[in-house]
């Protein structure tokens, strides 16, 4: 089945080079000018990815993706934004895009982009319910039945890609996992990628689970190799595992 992209951008030149070169690549393109009735296209067009920038009149992206996120809408977005614009990158990421890019873009990495995302948002899409029993950590219950999280019997969002992550590590507590290993359970293809998604994903699990995301407890980074899950939270587990080399 065909693919297809929403651009939401107010540059016409950028508009038309992108969805040329995408449906060069075999996706179906529509374009949208601004942020305004993106909510409305959505709901009578459902693409499979939307592809949105940060600066545009009426309502620039960051106003739609909170309106989107807000309403419950979890349709995949990579987020386009000027290279100096740090701020709309994180506030892009803390509402829920799946990875974004700045620009100017190299328009391969955009493919590379939007094929990443989309490969992660199937595997991570939901299957047969699983009869495993709920998985308890800390504060934390993991309802695999409900694919949900609960942080002391209260609801905690959490979207698709970070369930999947989520899983990985509880099915492997204890284990260090490599950021290829991590990839091939979340795409189905191992080695190394370019783009930032597995980080994205890391990075919004922290900030869900930690107290402190800058000092985790829970997942852990063992430096050169990957990270580590921790249900106790004790600290330095990832040294341990450095000096034991695993």
């Amino acid at each position: 089945m065909t693919q297809q992209v929403l651009i939401v951008d107010d540059d016409p030149v950028v508009r038309d080079l992108v969805r040329e070169y995408l449906q060069s690549h075999g996706f179906a393109v529509s374009v949208l000018h601004d942020g305004a009735s993106l909510k409305r296209r959505i709901e009578a067009e459902r693409p499979s990815i939307v592809l949105l920038d940060v600066m545009m009149p009426e309502k620039d992206g960051i106003s739609a993706l909170r309106e989107l996120r807000d309403s419950g809408e979890d349709i995949p977005v990579v987020f386009l934004t000027a290279r100096a614009d740090v701020i709309d990158r994180v506030i892009g990421l803390e509402l829920g895009a799946d990875d974004y890019l700045a620009k100017p873009f190299d328009p391969r990495e955009l493919l590379a982009r939007i094929r990443s995302v989309l490969r992660r948002r199937h595997a991570a899409a939901p299957g047969a319910p699983e009869n495993r029993p709920p998985y308890r950590f800390g504060p934390f219950e993991v309802d695999f039945a409900a694919r949900e999280l609960r942080r002391d019997g209260e609801r905690v969002p959490l979207r698709s890609g970070e369930f999947a992550t989520l899983k990985i590590f509880v099915k492997n507590e204890m284990v260090v996992m490599t950021r290829s290993q991590l990839n091939e359970k979340l795409r189905g293809q191992a080695g190394s990628y370019r783009d930032r998604s597995l980080d994205v994903s890391i990075w919004r699990l922290r900030r869900l689970l930690e107290t402190d995301p800058s000092e985790p407890r829970y997942v852990q980074t063992v430096w050169g190799q990957g990270y580590i899950f921790v249900p106790r939270g004790e600290t330095g587990a990832a040294e341990r595992a450095m000096r034991r080399g695993f």
